[in-house]
């Protein structure tokens, strides 16, 4: 069983034989602008300018060979997405995708994960935008000041959600100009104007393995590639409003993969090459070493000016983050699986967006980034449990694609693997359980037990609330969504 699509490949739900209700979005995203969202989520300026200094600090310049191996390994996952996407072109991505794999209740927890990772991304994302704007505008940059920029970040972002999806494309079309301008003009003038360093030193740790072995140095500074390869799927949770989605967001997620790939280590790289002191960084001394880097090589009015840019960036990457979100969370309600469920389906009528759904993706955020005052390492904390929710709820639905197949599931969209398909999907699963406990391993074993365990604790505590949650209100089987149909009768 298969969900209808109309003449124009976009899902039908009209009276369809699996039962789905006729989609209210306007197919108003065009293949660039489905691409656009996919590359300002991933983002390569904002993953690359978040997080730099720390995986720097804990792996010296070898650390961006994190980005080669997380790419590959997100590629395959990438091309799972395709075939589920290209099969199913449903609003919402990896929840509507579980359902129909596997079935209700796997649905619902998929859903449940990748609702909160998603939250917990918007802030931060946000929150990483804290420091870029205390300097843009001048004034010192505390934890206060930047849970501030948090929250001012996330009400622009919403606002823009709340005009449609005309303008959710335009903002993700600007974001990508940003993110080009941000990558690779700045990225060539500090080549041509700022290079301190060979290639050699992405072979040199610089002492940051000490006396052992580098693997697991460099396993734990490989955050920051980790962090950038997930966004892709955003262009799939918009599939209501593209027209042909089949073969329009499979496409767009490899593009997303490839082209923000190879911009994110163009950017790690010349940011390496331009770094003076490794040891400054390294030590500590130097936190923040990509404003340095900025305003040594472009001058004080030149580093605001490519700030600003980067502000754009952080916008547009906050503005596809809460797209994703509120199509989730819409999603979610429209197939009655959540509390308050005929509240947050409801669509503003002038602009066909889930005004609610979208509020919530704007409410919670802004709470969480209230949360973050209580801890003096707030943003890496967050970025963890951030990465792990979003690992665990896409290998959710890669777990789901591999038992379909093995029960059966043969893709029938307008994109397909043929006879890749078993083996692609079986190393996307591989990939993924390697990440999932690369991100969740504990490193610091002198911090206290709490600090140690955060990222996995955080995810536990998601979990078990999760199915406290599900099976104290059955909400996963009030719904008469499709689910488990990708298997065939047997």
């Amino acid at each position: 069983m298969t969900v209808p699509v109309t003449p124009d490949g976009t899902a039908d739900a009209g009276n369809g034989a699996d039962g789905e209700a006729t989609s209210e979005f306007r197919k108003d995203m065009g293949p660039w602008a489905n691409f656009a969202l996919g590359f300002t989520y991933l983002s390569p300026v904002v993953s690359t300018y978040t997080l730099f200094g720390t995986a720097l600090a804990d792996g010296g310049p070898p650390m961006i060979w994190a980005f080669v191996m997380a790419g590959c390994g997100q590629f395959l996952v990438a091309l799972v997405f395709g075939e589920v996407v290209a099969q199913y072109p449903v609003a919402g991505g990896v929840y509507p995708w579980a359902r129909r794999l596997w079935g209700k209740r796997w649905a619902w927890m998929t859903g449940w994960v990748y609702m909160w990772a998603l939250l917990v991304t918007i802030t931060s994302v946000a929150y990483g935008a804290g420091p870029y704007i205390a300097m843009l505008l001048g004034f010192r940059p505390t934890v206060h000041t930047t849970v501030l920029c948090t929250i001012a970040l996330i009400v622009i972002a919403v606002l823009i959600n709340y005009a449609g999806t005309k303008a959710l494309s335009w903002a993700a079309l600007i974001g990508f100009g940003a993110e080009l301008i941000g990558a690779l003009v700045v990225g060539i003038i500090l080549l041509v104007t700022h290079r301190y360093h060979g290639l050699g030193v992405l072979f040199d740790d610089f002492g940051t393995s000490g006396d052992g072995s580098y693997l697991p140095v460099f396993l734990g500074a490989a955050i920051i590639g980790f962090y950038q390869y997930y966004g892709f799927e955003a262009c799939g949770d918009v599939a209501e409003e593209v027209k042909h989605p089949g073969t329009v967001i499979p496409k767009a997620m490899r593009r997303t993969i490839y082209v923000g790939g190879a911009a994110a280590t163009f950017t790690c790289l010349t940011l390496l090459l331009a770094v003076t002191d490794y040891q400054a960084v390294i030590s500590g001394k130097d936190p923040d070493p990509v404003v340095r880097i900025l305003f040594d090589a472009l001058g004080e009015a030149g580093a605001r000016i490519v700030m600003a840019v980067v502000l754009i960036s952080f916008l547009s990457c906050t503005i596809s983050l809460q797209a994703a979100a509120g199509r989730l969370i819409y999603s979610y309600a429209r197939d009655e699986m959540i509390i308050g469920h005929r509240l947050l389906r409801k669509f503003s009528p002038s602009r066909a967006v889930p005004q609610y759904a979208l509020l919530v993706a704007a409410v919670v955020p802004v709470l969480i980034a209230f949360g973050s005052l209580i801890s003096t390492d707030a943003l890496t904390k967050i970025v963890s449990f951030a990465i792990l929710g979003i690992y665990a709820a896409f290998q959710m639905v890669v777990l789901a694609a591999l038992r379909a197949r093995l029960k059966g599931w043969k893709p029938s969209g307008e994109y397909r693997l043929g006879r890749w398909g078993l083996l692609v999907n079986a190393g996307a699963l591989a990939y993924g359980i390697f990440a999932i406990v690369n991100i969740a391993w504990p490193r610091t074993p002198e911090a206290a037990w709490f600090d140690n365990w955060i990222v996995l604790l955080s995810g536990g505590v998601v979990v078990a609330v999760g199915l406290l949650y599900m099976f104290g209100t059955h909400h996963y089987g009030r719904g008469d969504a499709p689910a488990d149909s990708a298997v065939p009768d047997q």
